[in-house]
């Protein structure tokens, strides 16, 4: 009676492990989101706003067909001028500059060539200054920096107790530094 209860409670035991091991591996992420327990919220940069809905001025107006644009709804691009240039939203002349923006417009300097863009473009690809394909294969790395020059603080502790000790200033003697060890062609190769 003994060895069948124990038996029973081990083979339950055995069975809650194995349950309980098999649910940790399919852990994945996806288990708690089909359990509902992780939140998706939606991507705020596809999410599109709708034009309210408003009585017709008058009632004699066709029905939409079906799949046809909403003539109250505007695209894009005419939003995204809206939001840039309010004048286009308020139906005002696009033309006119404010007080505020020709004063900025004169301190801004002299106005720009049409074909500012191509100037621009030109110069970059002058100033480039493209190497041959043998200098690109040969110099492929970057040469390093060299300009930082490294003091041995020991040494260099030492020099200045040596100066104090004989009254000499600190700038007297020469600063010692960690030459850089010299690496073989395979390390400077890959950099080891």
């Amino acid at each position: 009676m003994i060895c069948s209860g124990f038996r029973q409670r081990t083979a339950a035991a055995a069975a809650l492990g194995a349950c309980a091991m098999l649910l940790a591996g399919c852990d994945s992420g996806s288990l708690t989101r089909t359990f509902g327990m992780t939140r998706d919220a939606p991507d705020e940069f596809t999410v599109t706003t709708r034009a309210p809905l408003s009585m017709p001025p008058d009632y004699t107006l066709r029905p939409p067909r079906p799949g046809a644009p909403r003539p109250q709804e505007q695209s894009m691009r005419r939003q995204a001028e809206e939001t840039l240039v309010p004048q286009v939203a308020l139906g005002g002349p696009q033309s006119s500059a404010s007080p505020g923006d020709q004063v900025l417009l004169e301190q801004a300097g002299p106005p720009v060539s049409n074909d500012i863009r191509r100037e621009v473009n030109q110069d970059a690809s002058m100033d480039s200054g493209d190497p041959s394909f043998v200098n690109r294969l040969l110099f492929w790395r970057k040469p390093k920096d060299t300009t930082a020059v490294l003091v041995d603080p020991t040494k260099e502790s030492q020099r200045i107790r040596t100066n104090a000790a004989l009254g000499d200033t600190q700038e007297n003697g020469e600063t010692p530094i960690i030459q850089p060890t010299r690496k073989g062609w395979f390390q400077s190769l890959f950099n080891w």
